[in-house]
């Protein structure tokens, strides 16, 4: 965890490097490397340990942005409230005058959506209730959206978001089921109030799409998008 007083004053570790040939007319091949920092603008547990469980190294800068925004379908509200993240760490690098490295910004949102309810984090146990009971015995759609920024000492900039998408069905739970799994606690910082990954795994009857994006973090499409950029985050100094 990096301390709030520190984390906005030394963005210069871990690295991403990556190698290139370069040649002279009369030498031999030789390396030349460019460094990037990660940044990841959340302060989310389940993100920060996939990142960790991945091998990826990161430092963590909270956006603390107001998330609104006007969107109202699924995978294009996501990735506004992604990219709202990402946004804000641009800017404060910048205002910092962080010229001396390539950044590697990664922001993401993550909701449950149920018919036409948008799903976050409830706001109080009874929110967490009527949550359940809407997602209990029936098919909900969890949606990430991701948004990358790749800002470059040179002033070169490159932003791409996307969203991902997983269907998941929920047995049906009881009143007492219900109450049992909010008294855990486990529910109030999670959206749609639950946690696959957590006590709520076991009223998960299946689901189609990828598991991490449930968590809150698709990180195999992540890695595959900086992949076709030529960039391979697991190549960590």
């Amino acid at each position: 965890m990096i301390d709030r007083q520190e984390k906005h004053k030394d963005l210069v570790h871990p690295v991403i490097i990556i190698y290139y040939k370069e040649t002279g007319p009369s030498e031999k091949p030789r390396e030349r490397t460019i460094m990037y920092q990660i940044i990841l603008a959340s302060e989310s547990p389940r993100r920060k340990e996939i990142m960790e469980t991945m091998g990826i190294s990161y430092l963590v800068i909270p956006s603390n942005v107001k998330e609104e925004v006007e969107e109202t379908v699924p995978d294009q509200m996501v990735q506004a409230l992604a990219k709202l993240k990402t946004d804000a760490i641009k800017e404060l690098a910048r205002a910092q005058g962080k010229g001396d490295q390539d950044l590697i910004i990664l922001g993401a949102d993550t909701m449950v959506f149920y018919q036409e309810h948008a799903l976050g984090k409830p706001k109080n146990e009874t929110d967490a209730a009527r949550m359940l009971r809407l997602l209990s015995g029936d098919v909900h759609e969890v949606c990430t959206g991701v948004s990358i920024h790749i800002l470059k000492r040179n002033g070169e900039e490159e932003s791409f978001t996307f969203a991902v998408s997983t269907k998941v069905v929920v047995n049906p739970l009881t009143e007492e089921q219900i109450r049992d799994y909010i008294a855990t606690g486990e529910p109030m910082d999670k959206a749609g109030a639950y946690a696959i990954q957590g006590k709520f795994g076991i009223f998960i009857k299946e689901i189609d799409g990828d598991y991490y994006n449930i968590v809150g973090f698709p990180i195999a499409e992540i890695y595959a998008t900086m992949l076709r950029h030529g960039i391979d985050l697991k190549k960590i100094n």
